[in-house]
């Protein structure tokens, strides 16, 4: 195979996010950038562990995506093209991946990168001992060589189809100084447009501009990003001028914002999906036909509409829906008590007999909204079932950590890499397999996807993943949920925020016009 069509089987064939209401009704077009100013950004969600290997959580990827540079990224289309790398290239075999790294990033320290930078942070994300998320991608790795400043040089020991897709997302690609691993928890350090200069926890995060980014100085000279998870409070301080801009305008007053001439809005499609999960250690849970009750007693048109005000579309599929792998030959089960009362009867549970605690956390309300509207559909099944809501970092470390739960419901963004998404999720080794599936059948799929070049066949594969998650109920996949923005009309740039994967933000080409 020559490398050029090697090349191109590493990526799926995938299209970017959709970006509606672009605000140029308010942006002047033909204004020039001014450089200065302090944003103020009315962030959804609360930042956790800030150590990019480690983090599992979107909201601290969305923040940390202007801290840190990956080796290669994606262009608009989710194509992979060179970043912190100047040109990358395989060998004919696919077992060599040969980066020439570009001679002027800088980072916050103040230290120039070189190569020996790049091997320490691979292999730091590939130890396990560092318990990063997305260790596996380098499972294949068997040497990372550094022949000169400029040059690595990684040799696999299997072919990875998806190694350098992969690499292109922060978590994994990210490159960091030197022995830097054991601060970034707390103090963040890289080679993004930003520096991170401090966090009140669960409040406020501060950056500042980094001078001497490689690709010329942002605009700000400070962003603050305000964690304020409650949607009524966002959307007051951005109508009382505290706020220059908030994501996630509250669903129910988007039409309200859109009609106002006093805000700009963007929004796109999709920003992530959205999943009820099941504890596959819990005994009831480990019996298909219970899951599949479950199932059954959802309404899934009626949930979006209850709980997103019908802000998305649902789903059978959690592949992002411009991508190659995204199997439209599934479909979602409709509602059916009758049948569900069927299945639990067969699995030895008669009406009150199965008693469930669905934890919900309040760091996303419409999931509050929408484990209670559930509940209600549940409890008409025969479930006899009670609701724990729990904050963001209590949700975290009782679920995501600890395992420590029977039913929750999640969201996922940037899982645009299929390899990403269905490794990392369903797995039994994967770094998000949090709902300990376990289940050889879908692991030899899994592991027979990394070894496929041809891009068909790839994809092909992927289809059969989401078929058999969807035949065997691993999960109940629920939408695709539409991302928002609002803010004020001086805010310029809005259309480079978002990132090709819909969920993280860039602010490296946004300013603030002047009265």
């Amino acid at each position: 195979m020559k490398r050029r069509e090697f090349l191109k089987t590493t990526t799926a064939t995938m299209g970017g996010i959709a970006l509606t209401g672009l605000p140029m009704a308010h942006a002047d077009a033909h204004a020039t950038p001014a450089s200065g100013g302090t944003l103020i950004w009315g962030h959804s969600e609360t930042t956790q562990n800030l150590d990019i290997h480690q983090t599992g959580t979107a909201s601290t990827g969305r923040l940390l995506q202007n801290i840190h540079e990956s080796i290669v990224t994606t262009d608009k289309d989710l194509n992979v093209i060179p970043n912190l790398a100047s040109s990358f290239e395989q060998s004919e075999d696919g077992l060599t991946y040969t980066f020439n790294l570009r001679d002027d990033v800088m980072f916050h320290t103040g230290t120039k990168m070189t190569s020996a930078d790049v091997k320490y942070s691979f292999e730091r994300c590939a130890d396990p001992a560092t318990g990063a998320t997305n260790f596996e991608v380098f499972n294949a790795v068997e040497s990372i060589e550094t022949p000169d400043e400029t040059t690595v040089i990684v040799k696999l020991k299997s072919v990875n189809a998806p190694f350098l897709s992969r690499l292109a997302e922060n978590g994994a690609g990210v490159v960091m100084p030197m022995d830097s691993g054991d601060g970034q928890g707390e103090m963040p350090v890289g080679a993004g447009p930003f520096k991170f200069v401090r966090r009140e926890f669960g409040n406020e995060v501060e950056l500042e501009r980094f001078e001497e980014y490689f690709d010329g100085p942002s605009y700000l000279e400070k962003i603050i990003s305000r964690e304020i998870t409650e949607p009524t409070v966002r959307l007051t301080g951005l109508r009382t001028g505290e706020l220059h801009m908030i994501n996630d305008i509250p669903l129910d007053r988007m039409a309200e914002i859109q009609g106002d001439d006093s805000f700009q809005t963007v929004a796109w499609f999709p920003l992530n999906f959205d999943f009820l999960n099941f504890n596959h250690e819990f005994e009831p849970f480990k019996d298909a036909r219970v899951r599949e009750a479950f199932d059954l007693m959802l309404d899934k048109e009626v949930l979006m509409e209850g709980a997103l005000w019908g802000q998305g579309k649902t789903s059978a599929s959690p592949s992002f829906p411009t991508s190659a792998s995204y199997n439209s030959d599934i479909s979602q089960r409709a509602q059916d008590f009758e049948k569900a009362a069927a299945l639990l009867a067969d699995a030895g549970y008669g009406p009150g007999d199965l008693k469930v605690v669905f934890k919900v956390t309040t760091n996303y309300p419409y999931h509050v909204d929408s484990a209670q509207i559930m509940l209600e559909w549940f409890r008409q099944g025969g479930v006899d079932m009670t609701i724990e809501q729990l904050t963001w970092s209590d949700w975290l470390s009782q679920v995501w950590v600890d395992k420590d739960f029977e039913i929750t419901m999640m969201n996922f963004f940037t899982l645009w890499e299929p390899d990403f998404l269905y490794y990392s999720l369903y797995h039994s080794t994967g770094g998000f397999n949090y709902r300990k599936i376990s289940d050889p059948a879908l692991d030899a799929l899994l592991e027979q996807a990394r070894i496929t070049v041809d891009a068909d066949a790839r994809m092909a594969i992927y289809k059969d993943v989401q078929k058999y998650i969807n035949e065997n109920t691993l999960d109940v996949i629920l939408w695709f949920r539409n991302g928002t923005i609002g803010a004020q009309t001086n805010v310029m740039g809005l259309d480079t925020i978002v990132q090709p994967n819909g969920s993280e933000m860039n602010f490296h080409k946004v300013w603030l016009k002047q009265a």
